[in-house]
């Protein structure tokens, strides 16, 4: 059984018991709810698949950590000016675990 939720803007085919790493959630809920579930395969194969979500569908989802990611290097350069710039970026990231598909 597997379902593919959008969660910030992103979609990710979750299953339960997995762990996923998706983009920083409010601090201070340990268990949440997502609700934006846009299709759901049961063990029986049926597949129901929403417009744009599926209705009754809901997941629950306990919060392990909040923690930031690899690092990403941004560097520019404009080639014969002497211009270089360079930057460094961590995502704000959290990790989810989720318990049950509903």
């Amino acid at each position: 059984m597997y379902a593919i939720v959008k969660i910030g803007g992103h979609q990710y085919k979750v299953a339960e018991d997995q762990t996923v790493f998706v983009n920083r959630i409010a601090e201070g809920e340990e268990k949440i709810t997502l609700d934006e579930v846009l299709l759901v395969k049961d063990a029986k194969g049926n597949v129901k698949i929403g417009k744009p979500t599926v209705e009754g569908a809901k997941i629950e989802a306990t919060v392990l950590d909040h923690l930031k990611g690899d690092k990403v290097i941004v560097f520019k350069k404009k080639r014969r000016k002497g211009y270089k710039v360079k930057n460094g970026h961590r995502q704000a990231i959290t990790q989810l675990k989720i318990d049950k598909i509903s």
